[in-house]
């Protein structure tokens, strides 16, 4: 009784020895994540609309999102996610519908101070008073030209 134990414990761990090493050193080494890997976050500022999905869907709260109004369009002053408290759970990069914001594959996100572990993927300045009128004024252009051609087709009787 005492015996065979031993000796099923020895086959084991004998045939473990003498397979190959499935260790990765790590710097040296890398793995190739799979696409489906939550890593560090990725924002394409291009395709955000501000629209504060992402910071809804979150349940700690993570996202902290700052918008300005300009003319009818909302642009994006400051994103910031404070990456301690995140579940990782993806239900932020679900939310969004513009797929503006997706997962990466980078899993080196430590960091030693606790204050630099937020992670801010926008911070510009908010639109001066000067911008906002010039949105302003432009889609004002843009609403008198689609008027002046409505009221164009409409004079030579197309239907629009």
């Amino acid at each position: 009784m005492f015996g065979k134990g031993l000796i099923k414990g020895l086959e084991i761990t004998w045939g473990w020895f003498w397979r190959k090493k499935v260790t990765v050193e790590y710097p040296d080494e890398k793995l190739v994540m799979s696409p489906r890997f939550h890593g560090r976050f990725e924002l394409d500022q291009e395709k955000c609309i501000a629209c504060g999905l992402c910071a809804n869907a979150c349940p700690n709260k993570v996202i902290q999102i700052e918008k300005a109004k300009l003319g009818k369009k909302q642009i994006l002053i400051k994103y910031v996610m404070r990456i301690e408290y995140c579940l990782f759970c993806g239900l932020c990069v679900e939310a969004c519908n513009k797929d503006a914001l997706s997962f990466s594959s980078v899993i080196d996100m430590n960091q030693y101070y606790r204050g630099k572990v937020r992670l801010t993927m926008v911070d510009r300045p908010a639109p001066t008073p000067e911008e906002i009128a010039a949105a302003e004024a432009e889609e004002a252009a843009k609403a008198a030209a689609a008027q002046a051609a409505a009221a164009k087709a409409k004079a030579k009787g197309e239907e629009g």
